[in-house]
């Protein structure tokens, strides 16, 4: 079983082309999990869920961020069952809300995700 925790580090182990800073942030609520760099001198962001079903639940103050921030922003979401990610972009989020994993993502699978954020 599979935890927000560990999600985070399988994808960073998985990830060695891009660095991580993990945000830990009771100042600015609703900041996204990681601030990432990209080998292509980009920066952006990643709110790690994992959920047992299909439903994903943002707090308002995460749903603000990116509804503030669509570009650049992503959520990278999983089951419990398996770490298998899936990607969506931050301009996404209310749509997540409402309707979770049934939202068609911008990649999905370890391979796809990983191409899709190198292209930032």
């Amino acid at each position: 079983m599979i935890n927000e925790t560990k999600f985070y580090q399988y994808f960073k182990k998985n990830t060695p082309d891009f660095w991580f800073t993990r945000l830990e942030n009771s100042a600015a609520l609703g900041t996204p999990d990681a601030l990432v760099y990209g080998k292509s001198g980009h920066f952006f962001t990643i709110e790690f869920k994992v959920t047992k079903r299909y439903k994903l639940r943002f707090s308002p103050h995460q749903i603000s961020f990116h509804v503030r921030h669509p570009h650049n922003s992503f959520i990278l979401a999983t089951t419990t069952l398996r770490p298998d990610p899936i990607l969506y972009e931050g301009h996404q989020i209310r749509e997540l809300a409402a309707s979770g994993l049934s939202v068609e993502p911008c990649a999905k699978g370890l391979a796809a995700c990983i191409k899709r954020l190198e292209a930032v």
